[in-house]
C-alpha cells in the first residue's frame, strides 16, 4: 500500500470521529436551587470514570476534572446528550451503546501496510498498539492485527469502536 492509501484513511478516520450527532440547542439556565446547568455552549468540568467490559479504563480519579465545551463535538454525542441539563454537583451513571460512542467496528477500517513503511527498529507483533500520525500532526492508536512476511494487517478503528460503554460522572462546575 502507498502512503497516500495510509494518508487516506488516516484523513477519513478523523472524518468519521468528527461526524457526530449535535445535541439539542437548550439555552443557558438555572435550577430551581441556583445550580447551573448543563447547556449548549457552557463550559463544563466533570469528574468521571469510564468502565468497559467490566474494567475501568479511564478515570479522572487523582487528576484534574474533564473540562469540555458542551455541543462543541469535544466528547462523544452519547456522553454530551447524557449530561445535558445535569446541574453543579449531580452525579450520574449512563451506558452507552457503540452507536452513542466510537461506532460500531468498521471493517474497511482493517488495512494491510507494507513493513517498509514502519520504523525500521520495529518488530511489529499482533496486538501491539502504535501511533500513526495524521497530515495535521494527531496522533492516533493503530492497533496491529495480523503480521503477515512483507506487511502487516493495522486496524484503524478507535480502540473503543464496537463497545459499549458505561460512564460514572459528577458536575463539578458549569460556566
Amino acid at each position: 500500500m502507498k502512503k497516500a492509501k495510509v494518508m487516506f484513511l488516516v484523513l477519513i478516520f478523523a472524518v468519521f470521529a468528527a461526524v457526530t450527532v449535535s445535541a439539542p440547542a437548550w439555552a443557558a439556565e438555572k435550577s430551581k436551587n441556583g445550580a447551573a446547568k448543563v447547556a449548549d455552549g457552557k463550559t463544563v468540568k466533570v469528574n468521571y470514570s469510564l468502565t468497559v467490559d467490566g474494567k475501568v479504563v479511564d478515570s479522572s480519579k487523582g487528576r484534574e476534572p474533564l473540562e469540555f465545551k458542551e455541543g462543541s463535538h469535544q466528547m462523544i454525542p452519547g456522553f454530551e446528550k447524557a449530561v445535558m441539563g445535569m446541574k453543579v454537583g449531580q452525579k450520574k451513571s449512563f451506558t452507552l451503546k457503540p452507536e452513542e460512542g466510537y461506532g460500531p467496528v468498521n471493517p474497511k477500517a482493517y488495512q494491510e501496510v507494507p513493513k517498509s513503511q514502519l520504523p525500521k527498529d520495529m518488530t511489529p507483533k499482533a496486538g501491539m498498539t502504535l501511533l500513526a500520525q495524521s497530515k495535521d500532526g494527531q496522533k492516533i492508536p493503530v492497533k496491529v492485527k495480523e503480521v503477515k512476511k512483507d506487511s502487516v494487517v493495522m486496524d484503524f478503528n478507535h480502540p473503543l469502536a464496537g463497545k459499549t460503554l458505561k460512564f460514572d460522572v459528577e458536575v463539578v462546575e458549569v460556566k
